[in-house]
């Protein structure tokens, strides 16, 4: 059942045992100022020995004091983090998944009284600090870096976070980018910054796998076009990109009800992944509410993703690959289409639940939650 889902897949030297990858997902499970915690542990051990292939854990910031998303944000910009990142990549690999490290700046949607940003484009009510040259070069320092103490902790491969709106999406979106040197007006110079990071990370990390979770469209009036960035997405495969793992929306987008709607529906965002597959020659992962054998598998045979990302729906039930092969879909727990319930508590400052798990469940992660 489901061939080509439980075939596997050769991924920039990786053999992935399968076609299913858990896409990142933040659940505020790390501890106060970004440490490693047992819960953290726990909810990452439970993902791994779900089946899937590849685990990509979410994002590590890159920038604590200036580039945090959120208190809770895990930490991969010193040294001191690099024992606690190697007990979560053993975690993961000793499950049975291959284990990989997503790294953010949060750019103007950082959790700090003055985020920076390229440009200064108002951000919910309150107006980033445009980077100047010589910090926009610091920040490229410090992506390295922290791609270099990923592959120290013994991660398989690390992701850049190029989506959500974050930093790298910022500089490339003629929305938020605004500048008038060289990094800023033309897609080549809005690209420049991004590409300056792949180019370090790289240098840093020599052959290890470098992935890239990709914007492909903002969906906003003003915002980032699939037409650009697909110029952007064959860019970064020349550059030499493991994959891309393609999104689309920002915070900023996320709200709007037609957005809204398009989120209630399966697949909603492998069009967009399809077209970055055609235009890139990229490998592509795919997400946006794949919550069946028969979708991920259809996808897979028309040729519009190499690989099926799963957050939330593997979240609510990490038992979803068994349950597919097995053919047991009418005992998978599913994302209810519509729930913002894991969200509001994250966005409270609070760890996540999934208000779909069984009673039972439930009462064991408050119970891990408690101090």
């Amino acid at each position: 059942m489901f061939p080509l889902l439980f075939s596997g897949f050769e991924l920039a030297g990786l053999r992935l045992k399968n076609r299913i990858t858990m896409a990142p997902l933040y659940l505020g499970y790390a501890g106060e100022g970004g440490s490693v915690s047992a819960l953290l542990l726990d909810h990452y051990r439970l993902m791994a020995q779900s089946g899937a292939a590849l685990v990509v854990v979410e994002n590590a910031c890159v920038d604590y004091q200036a580039g945090r998303g959120a208190e809770r944000m895990l930490r991969a910009d010193a040294d001191d983090y690099l024992e606690g990142l190697a007990r979560l990549a053993e975690a993961i690999k000793r499950k049975g998944a291959l284990a990989a490290l997503q790294l953010n700046h949060a750019g103007r949607f950082a959790a700090i009284s003055e985020p920076v940003a390229p440009s200064v484009v108002e951000t919910f009510g309150r107006p980033p600090r445009a980077l100047s040259q010589s910090e926009i070069g610091e920040i490229i320092e410090k992506f390295a870096a922290a791609a270099l103490r990923v592959k120290q902790a013994g991660f398989d491969l690390v992701e850049l976070h190029g989506g959500t709106g974050y930093l790298l999406a910022q500089f490339v979106s003629p929305r938020t980018n605004k500048r008038e040197d060289d990094y800023g007006g033309s897609l080549e110079n809005r690209m420049k910054f991004p590409l300056e990071v792949m180019a370090a990370v790289k240098g840093a990390v020599g052959d290890f796998p470098v992935g890239y979770r990709f914007l492909a469209e903002e969906w906003l009036s003003d915002g980032l076009k699939l037409e650009e960035s697909m110029v952007f997405a064959r860019a970064l495969a020349a550059a030499g990109v493991a994959y891309l793992s393609v999104m689309g929306g920002t915070y900023e987008s996320f709200s709007l009800p037609e957005v809204v709607e398009r989120s209630k529906q399966p697949g909603y965002m492998v069009d967009l992944a399809a077209a970055i597959k055609k235009g890139a020659g990229a490998p592509v992962i795919t997400a946006g509410r794949i919550d069946t054998g028969a979708l991920a598998e259809s996808v897979l045979a028309q040729g519009r993703t190499d690989l099926i990302g799963l957050a939330r729906v593997l979240w609510a039930d990490p038992e979803w690959p068994e349950k597919v092969r097995q053919g047991r879909k009418k005992e998978i727990i599913h994302c209810t289409p519509g729930c913002d319930a894991c969200m509001q508590m994250v966005m409270k400052g609070k760890p996540a639940l999934c208000v779909s798990w069984p009673k039972a469940k439930l009462r064991e992660w408050k119970a891990k939650l408690t101090p």
